[in-house]
């Protein structure tokens, strides 16, 4: 059964850290795109952060760039997001998913992600 589970989702201070997991089994993990979405009360998805197949290519949203960084362990099959400078406005619930296309060229749009996990829960308080 392919999926993929998030983790590291909480409770904390604007301005502090928090490093979000994305476990994914399976399907090869070095052969997809993966990327983080989120997701706030009342909002559209929308996505943060992708890695293209290879950890080459990577794209991050304007609103997180120089704050968040996407990173990966093949040998783990595990997706990361470190979040920093953490802001109220990146509260929300986090997802991450796979693409069969291995690529990242921008804004990732929902539609192209095949598996999905069931999301982690980020909230920063102000």
């Amino acid at each position: 059964q392919s999926q993929v589970m998030e983790s590291g989702g909480g409770l904390v201070q604007a301005g502090g850290t928090l490093t979000l997991s994305c476990v994914a089994s399976g399907f090869p993990f070095d052969r997809v795109a993966m990327g983080w979405f989120r997701q706030a009360p009342g909002k559209e998805r929308e996505g943060v952060s992708c890695i293209n197949w290879a950890g080459t290519i990577s794209w991050h949203a304007d609103s997180v760039k120089g704050r968040f960084s996407i990173s990966e362990d093949n040998a783990k099959d595990t997706l990361y997001l470190t979040m920093s400078s953490l802001k109220f406005e990146d509260t929300a619930m986090y997802y991450c998913a796979a693409s069969f296309t291995g690529t990242c060229s921008g804004s990732p749009h929902p539609s192209e992600f095949a598996y999905w996990g069931q999301g982690t829960q980020v909230t920063v308080s102000s």
